[in-house]
């Protein structure tokens, strides 16, 4: 879950500031003219700035993820655990047909793992302090199967193609949009889309319609859970994947996230699980059950 709140977070903060800064050198009003709104010149406009902070975001991942959570990659292992985790990752790399990732521990109370990187050859795979505590040598194991599962399945790439997409058509109706409400305050003036007032109102769709994209972001990424798992089972074992989820849902309760994001995590329903990275361990667990 960590991983998805620090790429769409990351993007959205990309797409921000490229927005002001088209807004300060004046690019944005390129796209108008008098006669009404360039569509092919906005949507070549919101293509570059959609995609482009999508991909800058899948290129930060890394740095991100360590800066964030602190994570220290090992390098050279100080003990026995370490030496396992590397050993461990390894060997399911060579199994899953990818590039060896970095390996690295983050000090947290709660048990967690993530994976992030731009490419299935230059990945990361992180272990939180708190999952080496309290869970077995075996369910560890089907944890990291887990996270090399998605690297190997590229889910980081898809997931910037598919916001990339998604950024587009955010930037595009909200400009789109943003004209038309703007023109209309104004009067129906004929230079409407270049003011103050225009560029506001484009902010705050660009937000709104940011937030009901991040919707089918979070749905694939529920999706892309359940592959994981079955990929983890084949890398480790199913019965490994399933007491690492049975595990992981008796400790669900501790959360050291902070309350701004804590909706997103993996308990709940209703409208909270419209935005969960995660389905619901039960739902993971009867999956893996009834693939046999």
């Amino acid at each position: 879950m960590r991983r998805i709140i620090l790429f769409v977070a990351t993007n959205l903060a990309v797409m921000a500031l490229l927005t002001i800064i088209v807004k300060i050198f004046g690019i944005d009003t390129y796209t108008y003219s008098k006669a009404g709104i360039n569509f092919q010149g906005l949507l070549v406009m919101s293509a570059v700035l959609g995609f482009g902070g999508s991909f800058i975001s899948l290129l930060a991942s890394k740095w991100v993820a360590k800066w964030q959570t602190g994570a220290r990659v090992i390098e050279n292992p100080s003990n026995p655990t370490e030496s396992w985790l590397l050993s461990t990752v390894r060997r399911q790399a060579e199994g899953a047909g990818i590039g060896m990732p970095e390996v690295a521990i983050y000090d947290a109370p709660e048990m967690n793992a993530f994976a992030t990187g731009a490419t299935r050859n230059s990945a990361l795979v992180a272990v939180s302090t708190g999952l080496l505590q309290q869970m077995s040598q075996e369910e560890v194991e089907a944890v990291l199967a887990h996270e090399v599962s998605h690297v190997a399945n590229g889910d980081m790439v898809t997931m910037t193609l598919l916001q990339g997409v998604l950024n587009t058509f955010v930037i595009f109706l909200a400009r789109v949009v943003g004209t038309v409400i703007d023109r209309a305050i104004s009067g129906n003036r004929d230079n409407g889309g270049g003011g103050i007032a225009y560029f506001l109102i484009v902010m705050v769709l660009q937000v709104v319609l940011g937030i009901l994209a991040s919707v089918i972001v979070m749905a694939f990424s529920r999706w892309r859970e359940f592959r994981a798992d079955a990929g983890s089972a084949r890398l480790s074992s199913k019965q490994k994947m399933i007491s690492a989820l049975e595990r992981l849902g008796q400790g669900r309760g501790e959360n050291s996230l902070p309350s701004a994001i804590q909706a997103f995590g993996i308990a709940g329903g209703g409208m909270r699980k419209l935005f969960s990275s995660h389905p619901p361990i039960e739902e993971r667990i009867a999956a893996l059950r009834k693939a046999g």
